[in-house]
């Protein structure tokens, strides 16, 4: 089979032909990125480069668009910013039409669900939508510490506190508890907002084989003498991957080196542990065994912020100075309102995380049988088929649109050319047959890619 305008030249050979012009180009784009300053500064505006004050030349933005303009080459479109037009949990609804959907974190079915909704409608009748201030000045309401005493009971730690944003939650708290005298060791496929509090910290920065604790041990044993505080980052499941450390090795690895251990669970909460209070409930630590939990609402609580759980040291501090909690309005109150309602049900109903654990059993198993490369995924919240490359996950992701499955595809340079994939995210609420189904199309459309 050839395609018009390239007599001769296969539909895979065009791909990749055109897979190559795309990289060679963006490593251009990447390289012009890095332009050092010029030995002496212009003598006029006149002589500044148009790249220098002008959005559209920012590398940034070319890369994009070399993106965009290879995909519609390939006759690939845009896979993003599809509008849902309901509440997006099993089932969702996108251009009128209904589709199995795999990418919500709605794990739960939280969202949506009647005694959630109630209860940020309530909120909004009693404070309104906004607190309309910091929580120091003004903006604390009660819902806050209702909704953060009830998360530091379910961790067994002194109190919590929450934040509007689990990306800024990462990026304030570790950026304002460490400094340059600091060493922050990280595992190396730790989340983007872990990274960005790195950089705001200015502390030394080193990363571990992922899940390698053998690894960390060698690198603190080398390193921790040179620096006053070290923290250790890990994630619980791995929002990539679905993959998660052995925790209770790297608590023995904390103690031994006397550094401060931080775990981001942001897709274990409601997932892990029999009735779904996250990696601590699975492998039975006690809450004080990790120095900093962190954790997100957006997935199974139902709502949208992070929180921060640990010793009334820690938060206390991050309440007083921590400038994206300081200089940040306080929560709205139907967000912690939905979050806080999401987790009471949670406790009520933890046949909900069974029914989970169990429906992503199901699809891991029934994809490994079909041959899909899941990785390492330990078939809990997050499973994903590795394609090898990005072209190939976005015309997987297209094919299974068209058949009546919304799953997103996780391209260059999110994830490394030959690790691009499709990532399942996977709802108490699929039915077995939705993901038998769901697997059989997905092992079809592979055969034809």
């Amino acid at each position: 089979m050839t395609r018009k305008g390239l007599p001769g030249l296969t539909a895979q050979i065009k791909d990749k032909l055109i897979q190559q012009a795309l990289e060679r180009r963006l490593r251009q784009v990447e390289q012009s990125a890095g332009i050092e300053a010029p030995a002496s500064l212009p003598s006029s505006a006149a002589n500044i480069p148009d790249q220098f004050y002008q959005f559209h030349l920012h590398p940034g933005y070319q890369q994009i668009r070399i993106i965009n303009d290879g995909a519609a080459r390939l006759g690939i479109g845009n896979p993003f910013f599809k509008q849902h037009e309901g509440v997006a949990g099993a089932t969702t609804q996108i251009g009128g039409k209904e589709y199995v959907n795999y990418a919500s974190y709605n794990y739960l079915g939280f969202s949506g669900h009647p005694e959630v909704n109630d209860a940020a409608k309530q909120a909004i009748d009693r404070y309104g939508t906004s607190v309309s201030a910091s929580r120091l000045v003004s903006g604390e309401r009660p819902i806050h510490r209702e909704l953060e005493q009830a998360i530091a009971q379910v961790y067994g730690v002194d109190d919590a506190i929450v934040l509007v944003s689990g990306h800024a939650t990462n990026v304030t708290t570790i950026g304002h508890l460490f400094g340059p005298k600091d060493l922050i060791v990280h595992d190396e496929l730790i989340h983007n907002s872990v990274l960005q509090g790195i950089a705001l910290s200015g502390a030394k920065r080193l990363s571990f084989p992922h899940n390698d604790s053998a690894a960390l041990e060698a690198m603190l044993t080398d390193q921790r003498l040179h620096f006053e505080r070290v923290l250790v980052v890990l994630e619980s499941i791995y929002s990539m991957d679905g993959d998660y450390p052995d925790l209770p090795r790297f608590v023995d690895i904390k103690r031994k080196h006397k550094v401060f251990l931080m775990v981001d669970e942001a897709h274990s909460f409601g997932v892990m542990g029999e009735t779904g209070l996250g990696i601590r409930e699975h492998f039975q630590l006690n809450g004080g065994d990790v120095d900093i939990w962190m954790g997100t609402l957006s997935k199974a609580l139902a709502g949208c912020g992070g929180y921060i759980a640990g010793a009334s040291a820690l938060v206390e501090h991050l309440k007083f100075l921590a400038p994206g909690f300081l200089y940040s309005v306080g929560m709205s109150p139907p967000l912690a309102a939905a979050s806080l309602a999401a987790l009471q049900c949670l406790q009520r109903e933890p046949s909900r995380v069974s029914v989970l654990q169990e429906r992503g059993a199901l699809f891991l198993g029934l994809a490994k049988s079909a041959g899909i490369d899941t990785g390492t995924s330990a078939g809990l919240a997050v499973i994903p088929a590795i394609t090898g490359s990005s072209i190939s996950a976005a015309r997987l992701s297209a094919s299974l649109f068209a058949r009546g499955i919304n799953v997103q595809p996780i391209l260059y340079p999110a994830v490394p050319e030959k690790s691009a994939r499709l990532r399942f995210f996977i709802s108490c609420q699929h039915t077995p047959e939705q993901i038998q189904q769901t697997v059989l199309a997905v092992a079809e459309e592979l055969k034809r890619l």
